[in-house]
């Protein structure tokens, strides 16, 4: 996966690879908390993942939400 630099392209990345939530995200615009738990961990995982990895830094990982 190509380095990310913005809160948007990793967004983007996550309702492209977790599209079973996709559709969370566009019924209405929510609050990072009124997505459902499974959203909101696999959205956790998948940044940590992506951190780890090198493809978004450190300081993106702990700005972006969804």
């Amino acid at each position: 996966m190509p380095e990310m630099k913005t809160i948007s392209e990793v967004r983007q990345a996550f309702w492209a690879e977790y599209s079973e939530y996709y559709g969370q995200e566009f019924k209405t615009r929510k609050r990072q908390n009124e997505y459902s738990t499974d959203c909101r961990c696999a959205f956790v995982d998948f940044v940590d993942y992506l951190q780890r990895e090198g493809t978004i830094s450190e300081k993106l990982a702990g700005r972006v939400t969804l």
